[in-house]
């Protein structure tokens, strides 16, 4: 059983992540400052700790991963956050990305089609004190209408096109950061909504694990 510490070693260990993504260069403060303050080794099975503040992806569960420290910031920054906003994230995974989110001040409402994953991380969350980040099962090209609109989307898998549902469901003016593309490199894009139009900015190429459509449910996919 994991005892959730977070001593002196694991502060120094995220303190040195935390340089070597401004020496990097993220910019945006307050997305290092929430990094620096959330213990990513909780996300990690404990036999794998040692690899949480090394700025690389690494395997969890249900084929998925949890990203590399530089692109959960990257990304944090792109959607430019500011306190309460009401903020979309497509794709749980290990809950980390949304942790940050929700320490920089958002309302984050986060989507998990893997089963699996969506049980392991909604037990996790309250434990670590992340009780506030609400938890959903479903699929993410749906996005959740249900508590549209949202002032921010990220999506953290690469899609092949930027989702119809995903930008009907941001408010005008909101922000969406979504990796798009085929293949095994995608380029980064931010949709900002202005009415029906939608304006695009590309940043960077990076690679992410696919997006998928439906639920995987863990008696098989739905």
């Amino acid at each position: 059983m994991l005892s959730y510490t977070d001593n002196y070693r694991h502060k120094g260990l995220r303190s040195q992540l935390i340089s070597s993504l401004r020496h990097k260069g993220i910019q945006d403060e307050r997305v290092l400052k929430a990094m620096s303050k959330i213990p990513r080794h909780f996300f990690l099975d404990e036999a794998f700790a040692e690899w949480a503040y090394r700025d690389t992806a690494f395997p969890i569960a249900a084929g998925q991963t949890i990203s590399q420290p530089f692109t959960v910031a990257r990304q944090s920054e792109l959607l430019n956050i500011r306190r309460r906003d009401k903020v979309l994230e497509i794709g749980t995974g290990s809950g980390y990305q949304a942790c940050v989110l929700h320490q920089m001040g958002a309302k984050v409402y986060t989507i998990e089609r893997q089963e699996e994953l969506f049980k392991k991380t909604s037990t996790l969350l309250p434990k670590i004190g992340f009780n506030g980040v609400r938890t959903l099962m479903g699929d993410g090209y749906e996005g959740a209408e249900r508590f549209a609109p949202f002032d921010k989307i990220l999506v953290t898998a690469a899609s092949n096109i930027i989702p119809k549902s995903l930008v009907k469901q941001l408010r005008k003016g909101g922000i969406m950061v979504i990796p798009v593309g085929n293949g095994n490199d995608q380029q980064m894009m931010k949709i900002v909504k202005k009415g029906e139009q939608m304006e695009i900015q590309q940043h960077g190429t990076y690679r992410f694990v696919p997006m998928l459509g439906g639920v995987a449910s863990e008696a098989g996919n739905v």
